[in-house]
């Protein structure tokens, strides 16, 4: 593993699939976005990338306020069941990337809801071209894209690595321009949903209402077009630029094996990957923490920073445990036991107002959590409570069944 220092912000907006509201939440505003800026930085916030296009064609791009240079970059692409989620959480931002020599571009893409796929890849690839078409106005290296995400956004980052000669998924303006990047982190993205669906464990992903079916345009056992046409793994050639895959083997939203067919696939075509497993993390829960920060950090710089000919195509494998400090997963028995995201997952998605606690009105889950998570029923949740074991039920008790937020 590289172990190059990086000083950071440890906070990941790293949510599961299932943890999102169906409906995307509204943005900061500009108050509370301004706070979040980090000093010395300059923000082009909601910059269209399609001409008269839909309101989350848009993308937000960071740069130092002093710019010398063509800059690398770094894109972020949101998670969220592909039905949710927002290019307001930005971690490279959030972790000081531009400090380290980069420019930040967080993308928005139309969600399940608005469009089926392959809207949300036709997006990011018209969002790719539009950035190299403007890289000169914003003193962007056009030859040094990388691209991240986690979850559904990890998916979105993986077929931009391996689809840069699919001209089926090129529409729009700028079409005279590439859509390839040159590194690919991926965050326990979905590859392969017919075996998704199939997984021991994973079966009810395959209902017509879970996230993948709706991305899908129907349930994904009679999608097999669609399946082929959205999996990374279809695409994969010796061309495709180095990834960096990470997965937790405790994640009980996206099975491991999504990551695991993957890297096999570029292994086999000699492609440049890294594949880090981390042991008992979750959905994104267990990847706060230097460890993984460095490695991400390294992965782009070695591939972004250094000059092709200085980089060894390599397929590598590690593991580590998980970030110590990271809140625990806690679990409210509804029958199956519903799992709560770590804390720091829950602020970054629900508190809007940057105060260190969840109101009631911020709070996106359902009430009957809220509820339940507000012991001193003051209105607002706190870490403490958040983290705290969850009350005993007494015997003979059943517990009122909860509703999930976004069933699966």
């Amino acid at each position: 593993m590289n172990t190059m220092r990086f000083a950071l912000v440890p906070l990941l907006s790293l949510t599961a699939l299932a943890q999102e509201p169906s409906q995307p939440s509204a943005p900061p505003g500009p108050a509370v976005r301004s706070m979040l800026l980090p000093t010395g930085v300059q923000a082009h916030r909601d910059l269209a990338y399609v001409e008269n296009g839909h309101e989350r064609q848009k993308l937000d791009l960071y740069l130092p306020e002093k710019t010398e240079g063509p800059l690398p970059v770094v894109i972020w692409i949101h998670g969220g069941g592909w039905s949710s989620g927002s290019k307001e959480q930005c971690p490279p931002l959030r972790q000081g990337y531009l400090a380290h020599g980069y420019a930040v571009a967080s993308l928005g893409y139309r969600l399940s809801n608005h469009a089926i796929f392959p809207a949300q890849i036709e997006d990011c690839k018209a969002a790719i071209r539009w950035l190299r078409a403007h890289a000169k106005e914003y003193h962007l290296d056009g030859d040094r894209f990388g691209v991240w995400g986690s979850s559904a956004g990890g998916h979105l980052v993986a077929l931009l690595g391996t689809s840069g000669d699919v001209k089926d998924f090129e529409v729009g303006a700028n079409l005279d321009v590439s859509s390839r990047v040159q590194a690919v982190c991926d965050f326990y993205g979905p590859t392969d949903l017919g075996r998704f669906v199939t997984t021991p464990g994973f079966e009810s992903h395959a209902i017509a209402g879970s996230p993948e079916s709706r991305l899908l345009g129907g349930a994904v056992t009679e999608q097999k077009e669609q399946v082929a046409k959205a999996n990374p793994i279809t695409f994969v050639d010796k061309s495709d630029p180095p990834f960096l895959i990470v997965h937790g083997d405790k994640d009980v939203t996206v099975p491991i094996n999504q990551s695991e067919m993957l890297f096999e696939a570029l292994k086999k075509e000699g492609v440049s990957a890294h594949f880090h497993t981390i042991k008992g993390a979750g959905h994104g829960n267990g990847f706060a923490g230097k460890n993984i920060d460095d490695l991400v950090l390294g992965f782009f710089d070695a591939r972004l920073k250094q000059k092709s000919a200085e980089i060894e195509a390599v397929t590598t494998a590690s593991d580590s445990a998980p970030a110590s400090g990271v809140g625990p997963q806690r679990l409210i028995a509804n029958g199956a036991g519903r799992r709560i995201v770590p804390w720091e997952t829950a602020l970054a998605r629900d508190d809007r107002n940057q105060d260190g606690k969840i109101s009631k009105e911020e709070f996106k889950g359902p009430p009957q959590i809220f509820d339940r998570l507000d012991t001193n029923h003051d209105g607002f949740i706190t870490k403490e409570e958040h983290e705290a074991p969850p009350a005993p039920v007494e015997p003979g008790i059943k517990p009122k069944p909860l509703e999930a937020p976004n069933p699966r």
